[in-house]
């Protein structure tokens, strides 16, 4: 059975906030996913995603990759299926 859930995210690392915000704005609209964004830095983006629980997983896998011009070093989650 698929369930909706809602997780917040921090991904730390060397991130342009742009080409990342970007990106996961597109990976989430994708996945049929609910974007919020949080603060962004150029260490740290932090946002929220609400939507059914494989696609989040599959969110946070693609948003962990990144875009090409930014290294994610960790990422921290909260709430959903993996608290």
């Amino acid at each position: 059975m698929r369930t909706n859930e809602a997780v917040q995210f921090v991904f730390e690392g060397s991130i342009r906030s742009d080409s990342f915000v970007g990106f996961a704005r597109h990976r989430a609209a994708r996945l049929d996913l609910h974007l919020t964004l949080g603060p962004c830095q150029d260490d740290r983006v932090a946002l929220a995603i609400r939507g059914q629980n494989d696609l989040v997983d599959a969110f946070e896998m693609a948003c962990s990759l990144g875009p090409q011009d930014c290294i994610v070093h960790d990422v921290h989650r909260i709430g959903g299926s993996q608290d």
